[in-house]
């Protein structure tokens, strides 16, 4: 038996622990960016449902008042909505009156003009309130059957983006007349036959 020099225990060196916590560090701050990334599409998810939603309700509204909506008096008709504000931008027949004491609840009984009126204010409030910088448009045709389509443009923060994208959007953005990017303002379309 040669008694020789005891083995040393080999480990690992700092500089491969270094190493592994560097990698580790870099597979974790990927994930944090995978975990901001979902949360923010989650909330671009949540605003086109509502868009959705919204346009779906005021085309209910639409169906319920068929005495107005489906008859020559909404023919041509062009509503804008610019946050809680409805304008008449080009008239039919019959034009509703979108004022704010319009008011079916109290005022009863309420017409079929008085009863669109009174649906597009409530709308609009409700656009208001869930969508950011939202504007939205009706426009209905002069064609028998009437058709109309209901258009919302909302305002959403760009997500996902490196800072070439971004800049790529912002160059964009200021070369059409100083609209703002596409992917900052969807727009949702409903076509809808009264």
């Amino acid at each position: 038996m040669r008694l020789g020099r005891p083995r040393r225990n080999r480990g690992f060196s700092l500089i491969e622990v270094l190493v592994a916590l560097i990698v580790l560090s870099v597979g974790l701050l990927g994930i944090a960016k995978m975990q901001a990334l979902a949360l923010a599409s989650t909330s671009v998810a949540g605003m086109r449902s509502l868009a959705a939603v919204e346009a779906d309700s005021i085309a209910d509204a639409m169906h319920v008042n068929r005495g107005f909506w489906a008859n020559s008096n909404a023919s041509g008709l062009n509503v804008s909505i610019v946050g809680s504000t409805v304008a008449v931008t080009q008239a039919g027949p019959t034009t509703p009156p979108v004022l704010p004491e319009v008011d079916c609840q109290t005022n009863r009984p309420c017409n079929g003009p008085t009863i669109a009126g009174y649906d597009l204010q409530n709308w609009a409030t409700a656009l208001n309130k869930l969508l950011p910088g939202d504007q939205a448009t009706i426009s209905c045709n002069a064609s028998d059957p009437i058709d109309c389509l209901i258009t919302i443009q909302w305002s959403e923060q760009a997500i996902g983006m490196n800072s070439a994208q971004a800049q790529a959007a912002s160059t964009a953005a200021s070369q059409n007349a100083g609209t703002s990017a596409a992917i900052q303002n969807p727009t949702y379309v409903l076509y809808v036959e009264p």
